[in-house]
């Protein structure tokens, strides 16, 4: 069986940017959440069958104790923050596993669900649906889980991850800890840039490897000088910053994959779908239940 597993928040930030607002006779905003069951309801027309959802409940994280510069909720338009609690309870009612997260992300929901759905042994192949780079991080050819950008419709695979970041998966989060990830509030060193940091990475594969004296360095490398000053003096930052980029595989998720499959929507998602304005989603569900029973 394939497993996917989606990254909800981002889909409801691309639906928001992406469709006209929609707000109901109850004067509420729901274009985002629309959207999104939209989307969903297309991925089980493609014959996904297992599908867990990962959600945001709040922006914040335990990555925010760690440090300060860390993501916030600051700056989310309200009417798109007020999606995030009706997202989760749309799709649920539509009949989907969510992974509601808290202290967590909705990215270590997504690894950690990777993770488990690859051990099993039914499993033929894990789609993390996403195209946030951190995920990268669990892509393992031998384990089956590659990430999908369902947008470009492109899977990474470990080789693809290398033609695009120079790396291997597992160089990931210390690729993120130098460039920086400006989407996660990690600031990165000073200097390091995409080139340098792949290049750099691709020899050593982690931070503690390389080398605090560019004259130890067993590739060249321009600006060599400077970029090993500005590592060796911020290198427990760098640490850190790993740290954050790293993905937590201990997030609460589904028990066994069982719980994923997508047996058809819950008797009240009509009710649901009647305040959404999207009677439509409610009847596209009622057929694919129809069509798999």
């Amino acid at each position: 069986m394939e497993v996917h597993l989606v990254d909800g928040t981002y889909e409801l930030f691309r639906h928001h940017f992406a469709v006209p607002s929609h707000i109901t006779n109850e004067g509420i905003e729901v274009a985002a959440v629309r959207g999104v069951l939209t989307s969903m309801m297309s991925l089980l027309e493609q014959n996904a069958t297992h599908i867990g959802i990962a959600t945001d409940r709040v922006v914040e994280s335990f990555r925010n104790e760690m440090f300060d510069g860390y993501k916030t909720g600051e700056g989310t338009p309200p009417e798109l923050f007020s999606q995030f609690p009706l997202l989760e309870a749309a799709l649920d009612a539509a009949g989907f596993a969510v992974f509601s997260m808290e202290r967590y992300e909705a990215d270590d929901a997504m690894g950690a669900a990777a993770v488990k759905a690859a051990s099993d042994s039914r499993v033929t192949q894990v789609l993390i649906c996403t195209p946030d780079k951190d995920l990268a991080q669990v892509v393992n050819d031998k384990n089956g889980i590659v990430q999908f950008d369902r947008r470009k419709e492109f899977i990474y695979d470990e080789q693809a991850v290398r033609d695009k970041f120079g790396i291997l998966p597992e160089s990931i989060p210390d690729y993120l800890a130098l460039v920086g990830d400006t989407a996660d509030g990690i600031p990165g060193l000073s200097g390091w840039g995409a080139k340098s940091s792949s290049t750099i990475l691709a020899h050593y594969k982690h931070l503690e490897n390389i080398p605090k004296n560019h004259e130890e360095w067993q590739i060249s490398l321009r600006g060599a000088h400077k970029l090993s000053t500005t590592f060796s003096d911020q290198f427990e930052d760098a640490l850190l910053y790993r740290q954050l980029a790293t993905l937590d595989l201990n997030a609460p998720v589904m028990e066994n994959v069982d719980e994923l499959l997508w047996t058809g929507p819950k008797k009240h998602f009509s009710d649901v779908c009647e305040h959404l304005d999207a009677q439509r989603i409610s009847d596209r569900a009622d057929s694919l239940a129809a069509s798999r029973s």
